[in-house]
């Protein structure tokens, strides 16, 4: 018999048992399910601080603490979707472009199966490889990135792919419609004036922090709403938080949301019709008593009791 529910709390204890996100079943047979959660533990594309790795492990493990019923939106998430956890792609720490096939291929057979993929990173990287198997299935999709880098900056260091690389590679290879893309909390300092010329002469909406602060979180909201019901790709890079919220990430920006707006735009995200989620760049080494972990969970769980995932035959 499938199991659908995460273990009864009141039997075993939260702490208990194998890390499961949100202690739900573990299953890569996923035919019976709305939406598989992923782990990509890489960080082979980091260029600062390393640990993402170890991203999926502790999400999982600050996850045990959610319960199924929101207030908020007043619904049960166990009631209305059916989740597994897949487990984690077997990353090399090694290869890029091995990881991105490895991913890609992951990615496009959960696709197969009309299941929604819940990735958790795992670096910034990893992105390019998800949206491979998306475009495959869906086109050019549009993108909805909350991010402090633009990512569509150029190799280095020898290499065409790292994480601050994947939204430009994306649009060269035509995986995402930048004219339906926006890049939410953008903010810090640049190399050069011409950081962010690529993505907007592509056509990607740039909403800068510090615009952000002056229109508010609302005019966020309706910049969102505005992308229609054409298929979108939802990417949250965690250091679009505020590192008062969220320290343990990578390459941190002080002035970024902080853990009440970041919920509340992943709860905006409601009309979209949203094909894929990626969340990035939690590095539990530079975590505060696992406060980056608990705020990632949470805003997994925020994005599943949200937007609108079941199964479609």
């Amino acid at each position: 018999m499938v199991e659908f529910k995460p273990m009864d709390a009141g039997i075993s204890p939260r702490y208990a048992q194998i890390s499961t996100f949100m202690r739900l079943p573990h299953s890569r047979d996923i035919k019976n399910y709305d939406v598989a959660i992923i782990g990509v533990p890489y960080d082979g594309g980091t260029s600062y601080r390393p640990g993402t790795r170890f991203g999926p492990r502790e999400i999982r493990s600050h996850s045990s603490l959610i319960r199924g019923y929101s207030y908020y939106s007043k619904s049960d998430l166990f009631s209305r979707l059916r989740i597994a956890d897949y487990g984690d792609i077997d990353a090399s720490p090694y290869n890029i472009e091995l990881t991105y096939k490895l991913i890609e291929d992951t990615i496009e057979s959960i696709l197969n199966e009309n299941v929604f993929p819940v990735v958790i990173g795992g670096d910034h990287s990893i992105s390019l490889g998800i949206l491979r198997a998306v475009a495959k299935k869906y086109g050019p999709v549009g993108l909805v990135q909350f991010d402090a880098h633009s990512d569509t900056y150029d190799g280095v260091y020898g290499t065409e792919y790292h994480h601050g690389t994947p939204f430009k590679r994306a649009i060269e290879e035509g995986l995402i419609d930048p004219s339906r893309s926006l890049q939410i909390g953008i903010r810090g300092q640049f190399v050069s004036s011409t950081d962010l010329d690529y993505a907007l002469q592509s056509g990607m909406k740039i909403l800068m922090m510090d615009d952000i602060n002056k229109k508010g979180i609302s005019d966020v909201i309706k910049n969102i709403e505005g992308l229609g019901k054409e298929p979108v790709y939802v990417s949250l890079d965690i250091d679009a938080v505020d590192p008062a919220f969220a320290p343990g990430t990578g390459t941190p920006v002080p002035g970024g949301f902080d853990s009440r707006e970041i919920i509340q735009l992943v709860r905006s995200l409601k009309p979209l019709n949203v094909v894929g989620f990626d969340l990035v760049e939690v590095s539990p080494p530079y975590d505060n008593n696992g406060i980056t972990s608990l705020l990632a969970s949470n805003l997994i769980y925020e994005f599943l009791n949200t937007v609108s995932l079941e199964k479609k035959s």
